[in-house]
């Protein structure tokens, strides 16, 4: 039979190696944030063949002419993906036309401005979205679990379900910081979603772990805790992983024919959804055990 509770230190360990570089890298670097934001206008060209560092330079020299400030300029194949301060509709109008007498035939795709302070709304708005639903999951799990066997307690399977959340979490906004740095992957209001989707998934993986405990201790009120939540972890892993797996193939097929619009919306998706599998067998239930015998250790410190 698979031990994992005997092997949860393994586990942890792990979980910290994967988390280390996305913390390191939002130490450095932070996330690269979208215009959602931070404010300003971002403008997607079309052009009928790829755009070279020459024309990159040729378009960016535009915009400066018609005194706007560039923040990013990224050419991708026949695209250029541009991120400016806030623009109307008026320049915008200008600039394509002096892009067309500059660099050739070219088309906008997509045009949006967002100012200063509804991009720091939507930034305060999408932290308060994250904790409050954190701080929820707490209490819904401690009530759940108010019936279950001394000594153990709900509150415990509540912080549990949240420092999985954390885990997963962590991971992709570590994954994403790195994206930001490496790639030029922006975070947008979607990726806020996606995170919120991601808890979602995680917190109900770890709930039918939880309740599979609360079902077993019931059952077999001599057995030691920590045999328990293996045995309730193995008899619900298949579950979890059949779930998981069945989702993870939906979310595959968006991202290979989704389109780019959904590209890294369902990367972080796909992330977040391995992540919340992984840790809901190999992090949340392990640290009840964690917990119940560092809680044990305590007691007879302080009886010796």
């Amino acid at each position: 039979m698979l031990n994992i509770i005997g092997h949860k230190n393994w586990y942890f360990a792990f979980s910290l190696l994967i988390i280390i570089p996305g913390l390191i890298s939002l130490a450095l670097w932070g996330l690269k944030l979208s215009i959602d934001f931070t404010g300003g206008s971002r403008l997607v060209l079309q052009y009928p063949q790829t755009v070279n560092e020459q024309k990159a330079e040729q378009i960016r020299n535009v915009f400066e002419e018609n005194n706007v400030e560039v923040v990013t300029l990224q050419p991708s194949d026949d695209q250029v993906i541009i991120r400016t301060k806030p623009l109307n509709e008026t320049q915008s109008a200008a600039i394509l036309t002096d892009l067309r007498a500059e660099t050739g035939d070219v088309s906008q795709e997509q045009f949006e401005t967002i100012g200063p302070i509804i991009g720091q709304e939507t930034a305060i708005n999408a932290l308060s979205s994250i904790a409050i639903s954190s701080l929820l999951i707490v209490f819904y799990i401690a009530w759940s679990f108010r019936g279950v066997r001394k000594p153990l307690s709900s509150w415990r399977f509540g912080l549990g379900a949240v420092a999985a959340l954390i885990h997963d979490a962590l991971l992709v906004i570590g994954v994403f910081s790195l994206l930001g740095q490496f790639v030029g992957v922006e975070v947008d209001s979607l990726f806020v979603t996606a995170l919120l989707t991601v808890l979602g998934f995680s917190v109900h993986d770890t709930i039918v772990v939880f309740d599979r405990i609360r079902e077993n201790l019931r059952r077999n009120v001599e057995a030691p805790f920590a045999q328990v939540v293996n045995d309730s972890i193995l008899q619900t892993m298949v579950r979890s992983l059949n779930t998981s797996l069945t989702a993870l193939l939906v979310l595959v097929t968006l991202l290979i024919f989704g389109g780019e619009t959904i590209r890294w919306f369902i990367v972080a998706m796909i992330i977040g959804l391995v992540s919340g599998t992984y840790s809901s067998i190999f992090n949340a239930a392990p640290l009840l055990v964690a917990w119940q015998e560092w809680t044990d250790k305590r007691k007879l410190k302080l009886k010796e």
